[in-house]
């Protein structure tokens, strides 16, 4: 017996095309829900991780739509952290106040007006615009600094790089406790030494140290590349898993080079520390984090510590 095509129960005056088209359509969404249930259920109540950075939090549109994500992730039982930087936010204003940057080794060169101008892009601008971004959608999010609670200690990297900083402790108690809230820390990475003089710290490296500390089920990048490439100019060339010994032979290899490397050990760190798995993403991808979370078909580079080895045989 040929099963009923639901169609024919409709009056004859309604385009049957179009109707046939929005149910496929609605399969579809209904497909996607059932696909991303079993990893809702296997996620819930995790903590994950997200650096926010590149062209993601530039563009408007993406900016709306990674608040959108960070806010369905909170609603399905999971606990983000958003970590962010503020480079090319940073370097603006400083050109609009006339103020040249100097580099080194890839590294911005603070001083104390440079180091005003930072903690003003990052906390007072970049911080405030993710909270609201994320706030459009309920009272969820709460910005900080690594200066707040004393949650980010370093110390001076360099004094020829001025007020740069290496972190040497780090304290999640405030975030724990807004988590134990069910709110959104939101992070900007000033941090402080011992005596409260501020420091401009990498946010790759925070993001890595907080997850490490907060012993995170992911971490998750997103960036302005779609992973870890073997030919940085072939996108087709993206490693979508890797351990952290085969990062170590790609780095002898000379294939993760450069303005990678910083990243990477943040990696590695929170791998070391306990995260489980850590995921490299193309922050332009619209829903990238809920694709790579909530999907069977994983769209970045996921980062795991080594399998254990083989009980020796007696």
């Amino acid at each position: 017996m040929t099963a009923a095509d639901p169609t024919d129960q409709l009056p004859g005056a309604v385009d049957r095309a179009e109707v046939a088209a929005l149910l496929a359509a609605a399969e579809d969404r209904a497909g996607v829900l059932v696909e991303a249930l079993p990893y809702i259920r296997r996620f819930a109540g995790a903590t994950v991780v997200v650096k926010y950075g590149g062209n993601a939090m530039i563009d408007a549109t993406l900016a709306a739509r990674f608040a959108e994500d960070v806010v369905l992730l909170h609603s399905v039982g999971l606990r983000p952290v958003v970590v962010h930087g503020g480079g090319p936010q940073i370097g603006d204003l400083l050109r609009r106040l006339g103020i040249t940057s100097e580099f080194r080794n890839g590294l911005r060169v603070t001083d104390a007006e440079t180091l005003d101008v930072a903690r003003m892009v990052l906390v007072g601008k970049v911080n405030r615009d993710i909270v609201s971004a994320i706030n459009v959608h309920g009272p969820l999010a709460v910005g900080l600094s690594g200066e707040d609670a004393g949650m980010i200690t370093a110390d001076i990297r360099d004094p020829e790089l001025g007020f740069v900083g290496d972190i040497t402790a780090v304290d999640v108690t405030i975030i724990n406790r807004l988590l134990s809230e069910h709110l959104i820390p939101v992070v900007s990475t000033i941090g402080a030494d011992e005596h409260g003089q501020s420091l401009n710290i990498n946010a790759d490296t925070v993001a890595g140290a907080l997850a490490a500390e907060l012993v995170a089920e992911k971490m998750l990048y997103l960036s302005d590349v779609p992973g870890l490439l073997r030919d940085v100019d072939d996108p087709a060339s993206l490693i979508a898993e890797v351990s952290v010994s085969e990062i170590h032979a790609l780095i002898a290899d000379g294939v993760i080079a450069g303005g990678m490397i910083p990243k990477i050990d943040a990696c590695l760190e929170a791998v070391a520390g306990g995260v489980a798995s850590v995921h490299l993403l193309d922050g332009r991808i619209p829903h990238v984090l809920l694709l790579e979370l909530f999907t069977d078909a994983g769209i970045g580079t996921m980062i795991t510590a080594d399998p254990p080895a083989p009980p020796e045989e007696s």
